[in-house]
């Protein structure tokens, strides 16, 4: 793992580990609670960045960095959001897939009917943005390993949350074009091109790296 310095609440550092490999953060404690909304903007670009792959699920014997100890699989609820992760059962930490950690931050949403037809016109399959197994459309629209609905980035969350920092940092020019960029970012997300690159990664990857390319244009 690697470790990341990032913003913490009430000017405090936050330092958190990540393994780019296999797509998940670990936390020491409450680490997650305590992110600014410009970390949380660091970590959800840091995601998009990385290069398209299908996601793999943590293994069931991984161990504590701290201690050792096996992890135990954990189901929690955020809002009326359901996250899983593995956690130390001496509360030294967690370790949460990205895939999890969008989740347990609102940026996952399920396709609606109309966006699941029109994927089954487009394509056969599709990766679960969770696991990484595959999804016959046309047998379902959950994975039939871990149960995930097919899910897609939330793009009105991620605009919220953009438009958060944008109104925290007010002594910064603002970019008069920011709405259209949105909004333009926002259809290429959802665009049936965009679901064609589903077949090599995730609805989710595929969706983040289209906001990712956008934000990094921004600077």
């Amino acid at each position: 793992m690697v470790e990341q310095q990032l913003h913490g609440q009430l000017s405090t550092t936050v330092s958190i580990d990540l393994c780019l490999s296999c797509q998940a953060f670990w936390f020491d404690g409450y680490e997650s609670l305590k992110l600014t909304p410009a970390s949380v903007l660091t970590l959800f670009r840091m995601i998009g960045e990385q290069p398209a792959s299908k996601p793999a699920a943590l293994a069931d014997r991984s161990a504590c960095p701290r201690c050792q100890l096996r992890l135990v699989p954990t189901h929690d609820l955020q809002r009326s959001t359901r996250f899983e992760y593995l956690r130390c059962p001496v509360k030294h930490g967690r370790l949460i897939t990205f895939f999890n950690f969008l989740r347990e931050k609102d940026f996952i949403r399920p396709l609606t009917p109309a966006q699941i037809e029109e994927l089954r016109r487009n394509v056969p399959t599709v990766n679960c943005a969770n696991c990484g197994a595959s999804i016959d459309l046309a047998v379902g629209t959950a994975c039939a390993h871990c149960g995930s609905p097919l899910s897609m980035l939330d793009m009105k969350q991620a605009k919220t949350l953009i438009d958060t920092l944008k109104d925290a940092d007010g002594d910064k020019v603002i970019d008069p074009a920011w709405p259209l960029r949105a909004e333009i970012a926002k259809r290429q997300a959802e665009s049936a091109g965009w679901l064609q690159q589903a077949q090599s990664a995730s609805l989710v990857t595929a969706g983040l790296a289209v906001v990712a390319a956008w934000l990094k244009g921004r600077q």
